[in-house]
């Protein structure tokens, strides 16, 4: 019977990752005026390289919220429904913070504005970007677990 309980976890926490990445991506994608599948479509290698990296931040954030030992002791009692929505409310901290982070360092970077150098396919700009996702995602993880 305990395989069976592992099994369901497995599978619901799987579920959960993939709406979580897919909610996580699309908000990051509101936070950078350029629509993500658009510039991917034209070839635009400065937004694959941020979006690999919001996706590599976003699985990072998503498995220090699932993990978190406070995920299932604090917020809510220890159960399966508790553990989802602890670990989705830890997520969605995680994801604020991170664009919170892109939009200071676009204010930080005076000599040259991230929106426009992304959007006109600067590639340099989109691995920053991208390189600044994964690294807030690290740190914040830290704090989450």
């Amino acid at each position: 019977m305990e395989i069976l309980m592992d099994i369901l976890n497995v599978a619901v926490y799987s579920i959960l990752a993939i709406v979580l990445m897919l909610g996580g991506n699309f908000l990051i994608d509101l936070a950078i005026p350029c629509h993500f599948p658009t510039e991917i479509k034209k070839g635009n290698k400065a937004v694959g390289f941020l979006s690999a990296g919001s996706f590599v931040a976003i699985g990072i954030l998503l498995r220090a919220a699932i993990m978190s030992p406070n995920a299932s002791n604090v917020l809510y009692d220890e159960t399966l429904i508790g553990g989802i929505l602890s670990s989705a409310v830890y997520f969605v901290i995680g994801i604020i913070f991170s664009i919170i982070g892109y939009f200071v360092l676009n204010a930080f970077h005076k000599q040259y504005n991230l929106n426009e150098e992304i959007g006109n396919g600067n590639t340099a700009a989109g691995i920053v970007v991208g390189g600044m996702f994964i690294g807030l995602a690290i740190a914040i993880s830290g704090v989450i677990f």
